[in-house]
């Protein structure tokens, strides 16, 4: 640790004596300089040594933080060996000063340092660039909390423009099903999510009973076409096993021929127009056996 700066004094810390900085405040700065009889400019490691003040310079109940003595907040160094001063010493705390700055002025408690908390030398450069590099850290967390609350925003926008999009597609869809519903049972409903050539659909008696009435109105290759575009409809092979009453004949007349009189008659032919993959719930070779 430093030592005091007084002329003919050798105090420092590991006697046991405590060191106190000069105070920040030029005037009183000033005011240690000539007293200590040096003609220098204190550096901020310059320090004085408790001897050269006064018993009535120190706080009577109050102590330092390192547990020593504590320096009123106008103390004034007025025991020196050394000769007589440059300039006549100041032995009166703020004498020239007027009264009332004395008493609305605050102490600068922070003026004198102790000989416990006193840097090292260049610690108080590193401070600053500590004090400098966290107020550029803060800033760039500021900065990143701004752009985290912009993100949040956005996606909270985004959010609540997908549910209204997806509200307006659920109520379109839903107009659709009604609108389906007008014509179509709820099992041909189901079959157009089937894809054509793997359509396993299970079609109810009413369905079977329209499908046999367009038949008879369009014809076979009428039926036939509807199917092609997609129009849910069962296979003619379907319609076949879903008679009521089945009588097996001999005749030269087509399959479709023979659906069309509406007699329930069923040929042993397979019509070139049946679809490959259809569902049907009972196979034609059944109704033959």
């Amino acid at each position: 640790m430093g030592g005091c700066s007084a002329p003919n004094c050798s105090n420092s810390t590991s006697i046991g004596k405590q060191l106190y900085r000069f105070p920040k405040d030029p005037v009183r700065k000033k005011k240690w300089v000539v007293n200590c009889r040096r003609d220098f400019e204190p550096t901020p490691h310059s320090r004085l040594c408790q001897d050269h003040f006064e018993q009535s310079q120190f706080e009577e109940l109050a102590k330092s933080p390192a547990g020593g003595k504590k320096l009123k907040p106008n103390a004034i160094p007025t025991l020196f060996s050394a000769g007589d001063p440059p300039y006549p010493a100041v032995t009166t705390p703020f004498i020239m000063l007027p009264l009332k700055h004395e008493l609305e002025k605050e102490p600068n408690v922070g003026d004198h340092g102790y000989a416990r908390r006193t840097p090292l030398l260049g610690l108080e450069e590193e401070d600053g660039d500590r004090t400098a590099a966290g107020q550029q850290s803060c800033t760039q967390c500021h900065l990143l909390k701004k752009q985290l609350e912009k993100e949040m925003q956005h996606t909270v926008r985004l959010q609540k423009e997908q549910a209204e999009e997806m509200k307006k597609r659920l109520y379109r869809l839903d107009r659709i099903e009604k609108g389906l519903q007008n014509f179509l049972y709820e099992d041909q409903i189901r079959a157009l999510s089937l894809t054509k050539r793997s359509r396993r659909a299970v079609w109810s008696p009413e369905t079977i009973l329209k499908a046999r009435k367009i038949r008879s109105a369009v014809g076979t290759k009428g039926y036939e076409y509807l199917r092609e575009l997609g129009y849910p409809l069962p296979s003619y092979r379907t319609l076949c096993n879903r008679l009521e009453t089945k009588i097996m004949v001999t005749t030269d007349m087509s399959c479709e021929e023979l659906a069309e009189l509406g007699l329930g008659l069923v040929g042993a032919c397979n019509s070139p127009t049946e679809d490959v993959g259809d569902n049907d719930e009972e196979d034609l070779l059944g109704v033959l056996s």
